[in-house]
């Protein structure tokens, strides 16, 4: 099978999904709010002839397009969510917000949604012109950026029947993410006092905004005895109002905890809510604990991952230009030592946290890495998290990354939203979508690979089967 005719086709449209994912950068939707954005991607779908369903799990802007009628079920996931606080203009170099305070694709999602869209299409153009049995699905996946909606489609059964799961993401470098990630629960922590003057009578009031700070104190407390791989984050989200002569009668703080596993995350869990009940004991207050959304630990399939590290070679790395580097240099200008030292940390990551032949020092000095990080058998552990790890959990899952960004980008950064309409991003995200649609493309031409991928995944999970780490009745926070 030619899938040489996969790039060309590509490579034909790549204006068309360049505009759907300069659009998608432009309209900047938070989690679950992705209306837009969804209907661009919807209505490509449907004008290609994929089986549009809408509502997935009833998330308004969940949905899924499927093409093909009998073979191995091929999903590609697709992501479109924004960022808060993460507006800015696109092709400069310095912080230059579109909108104070408004949104922006920090992570480069835009990019994502379109490139996974473009590698379904060029999948099912295949299918058409080789008759080769598959069946192939374009996830839309909403929430990433802290809602988890991959979790809640999975509590729901969305991927159940699917044989394989195939993903990127933009990226400093250029390779198979052979990474483990972070499993985490996001909780609310909502505390209730009395309100008082704060002056006239102190002593009838009881503080909320005491015992949320009282709670933070503690878990700053029991960081030095939890494990070294796990995170804790908290956010304040109510300080119960803004007269400080008023003794506050609520106030919340929103949890988000980490660790490589679910119990280890379940463990830390309970310690936490224990110091919110203790908070709220020495302020004589009540506290509701509230459940917000959770996802599993990402296990990556090295079956899969080989498949598609071949590909890539074939592929090659985007053909980038002066012009490129220009700008990409103009980026690196803004970045600081750290930020450079934290990418090649995450480089380092994809190749088993190993690096012999000192790529990663390659990457530093090329602004835009412009090579393949080799395929590594062994697994490092990243410490971010993704809902990518509740789908690796119920098939075999690859995950690669493409160059479309200056090496040393931090994720969720101006910087990087002002890369994500360059003409380099483009050039990343049509790789990845020639790299995805061939490794789809080869996976249904190769029933055996299936079996061995899903072989592999069931030997990584050593018998346990996986649940949702959402309980039942927790639903998507849509706002």
């Amino acid at each position: 099978m030619d899938k040489k005719l996969i790039d060309q086709w590509l490579d034909e449209n790549r204006s068309r999904f360049e505009k759907l994912s300069s659009d998608i950068w432009g309209l900047a939707e938070m989690r679950f709010q992705e209306f837009q954005s969804v209907a661009l991607l919807a209505a490509e779908l449907e004008a290609e002839g994929f089986t549009v369903t809408k509502n997935l799990a009833d998330i308004p802007t969940a949905f899924m397009g499927s093409y093909g009628e009998k073979g191995p079920v091929i999903a590609i996931l697709g992501e479109f969510d924004a960022l808060a606080g993460m507006s800015q203009r696109g092709g400069i170099a310095e912080k230059t917000p579109l909108v104070q305070g408004g949104t922006g694709h920090g992570c480069g999602h835009n990019l994502l949604g379109a490139a996974s869209l473009a590698a379904a299409i060029a999948v099912k153009r295949m299918l058409e012109r080789t008759g080769l049995p598959g069946i192939i699905r374009y996830y839309g996946c909403p929430g990433e950026e802290g809602g988890s909606g991959k979790a809640f489609m999975a509590r729901d059964g969305v991927f159940d029947d699917i044989d394989a799961a195939i993903t990127w993401h933009p990226f400093g470098a250029n390779g198979v993410m052979s990474i483990s990630m972070l499993a985490n629960y996001q909780i609310a922590y909502r505390f209730k006092g009395r309100s008082a003057h704060a002056a006239a009578a102190p002593h009838l009031g009881r503080s909320a905004l005491d015992a949320v700070e009282l709670m933070n104190v503690g878990v700053n407390y029991l960081r030095e005895h939890i494990i070294q791989e796990a995170r804790v984050h908290y956010a304040v989200t109510n300080t119960g109002g803004r007269s400080p002569n008023v003794v506050q009668a609520e106030a919340e703080v929103l949890y988000l905890i980490r660790a490589p596993r679910l119990p280890e995350v379940a463990e830390i869990y309970e310690r936490i809510n224990n110091i919110a009940r203790g908070a709220a004991l020495m302020t004589g207050t009540e506290v509701d604990i509230l459940f917000d959304k959770a996802c599993s630990n990402y296990i990556p399939n090295r079956v899969l991952g080989k498949i598609a590290y071949d590909n890539f070679v074939e592929v090659g790395p985007p053909p980038f230009d002066d012009a490129d580097r220009e700008f990409a240099q103009a980026i690196r200008a803004t970045l600081s030592e750290n930020d450079l030292a934290s990418d090649a940390s995450l480089t380092r990551s994809f190749m088993g946290g190993h690096d012999p032949d000192g790529i990663v020092k390659k990457c530093g000095e090329a602004v835009l890495f412009e090579g393949i990080l080799p395929f590594s058998e062994r697994t490092a552990l990243l410490p971010g998290s993704t809902d990518v790890g509740d789908v690796s959990w119920i098939a075999p899952t690859v995950q690669i990354a493409t160059t479309c960004l200056a090496f040393g980008t931090p994720p969720h950064s101006w910087q990087l939203v002002a890369q994500g309409v360059m003409p380099a991003a483009a050039k990343g995200m049509l790789t990845a979508a020639k790299v995805m649609a061939r490794t789809a493309i080869d996976v249904m031409a190769k029933p055996e690979s299936v079996s061995k991928a899903r072989a592999e995944l069931e030997e990584s999970l050593g018998g346990v089967k996986y649940v949702c780490p959402i309980p039942e009745g927790v639903l998507p926070k849509m706002a």
